[in-house]
Order: structure tokens, then sequence, then C-alpha cells
């Protein structure tokens, strides 16, 4: 898939969003990508994960990990096209593990799966989870960069099926406030 094509799918959707969003950063931004508007949609999260697979396929990938929860479907989806096992770490007290009986072998290719990136940090989590294992993180697959390519992550090697340099502001400075355009606040913890 194009960039264009993947962005014209999320667009489709409703994944990507335009208006006044309140991020969870407490910024504001007038994109929102909200990822469970195509994870919700099997055949079009089956092409997306098709799409990040098609790029692996030559990696040598044995398993795929994924962070709760996004990452559950996008680990199950991509390990179904490369034909390999999918896990997914969860956080128990703060920090990112595995638990479910989930383990890897030394030496164990991973590929690691995530929806939307705007830091890094989840994904960093992760990356030191399978290190902490005897896992090799092969690389970090992405559905959108939003990080504007700032996102880095340890040396692992990274591809985006999107990449989005979203805009942001300081409540204080933010011009969608000025212009009296109604604010949404979006995420985990709802909206408001």
């Amino acid at each position: 898939m194009t960039e264009k094509e993947v962005y014209d799918l999320l667009v489709e959707t409703g994944a990507i969003m335009t208006g006044h969003f309140k991020l969870s950063s407490g910024l504001h931004s007038p994109h929102y990508v909200e990822k469970f508007n195509v994870l919700q949609l099997p055949k079009q999260t089956e092409k997306l994960c098709r799409a990040i697979a098609e790029h692996f396929k030559d990696a040598q990938i044995e398993t795929v990990v994924g962070p709760m929860t996004g990452g559950i479907i996008l680990a199950h989806e991509t390990g179904k096209s490369l034909g390999t096992r999918a896990i997914f770490t969860e956080r128990v007290d703060g920090r990112m593990t595995f638990r479910r009986g989930f383990s890897l072998h030394e030496g164990e290719r991973v590929l690691i799966v995530e929806d939307v990136v705007t830091t890094g940090g989840s994904v960093r989590e992760v990356i030191d989870v399978v290190k902490s294992f005897g896992g090799v993180p092969v690389a970090v697959a992405m559905l959108v960069d939003r990080s504007g390519g700032k996102a880095t992550f340890d040396g692992v090697p990274n591809f985006a099926l999107l990449h989005m340099d979203v805009e942001t502001y300081e409540p204080e400075n933010c011009p969608l406030c000025k212009e009296g355009i109604p604010l949404t606040k979006r995420g985990s913890t709802g909206k408001k």
C-alpha cells in the first residue's frame, strides 16, 4: 500500500479526524488519529497488517509483539500474514511486561508493532521487555508515525505505513481556541 492509500483508508474509516482536540499530553491539535475506528473493521485491519507483513516478509521474523490494547490486534493480524506467533505486552504495576505465559527464547527474532506513535515511549518499553526475555527486536512497524520522524527506538529500525507531522499547540497559544472552535478531548480518558 502507498502512503496515500493508507491515508485514504484511515480517512474513509474515520480514523483520521479533524477538528479541535485536547490530547492526553494536554496539548491541542487540529488532527487526531482514533485507531479503533479502523481496528474495529477486520477487513481493513487485515489489509493494513498485510502491508506491514509484506514489508518484513524476508526478515525471518519468528514472533510479532504488540503492546496492549491496539497492538494486540495488529500483532495477531500481522503474525497471521507472516505465518508466525503473535503475543502482547501489558502493564503490571505501571511496568510493561509479558504475562499469560508469554515468553521468548534466546535469539528469537521479533517484529514489534504499534498503532499510532507520538513519542515512542511505549514502543521503547516493549523493546526493553523483548530484550529482557532474550529476544532480538528486528524492527518496529507502525500504522501511523505522527512524531514527524522524531520518535527513535534505540537503534532498532522502524517502518510506518503512514507518516504524519501533526501540529500541536500549548493551550494558551492555540489558534483553534482563539477562533472559538469547540474543544474535544480524545483518548482512553474519554470524550468530553
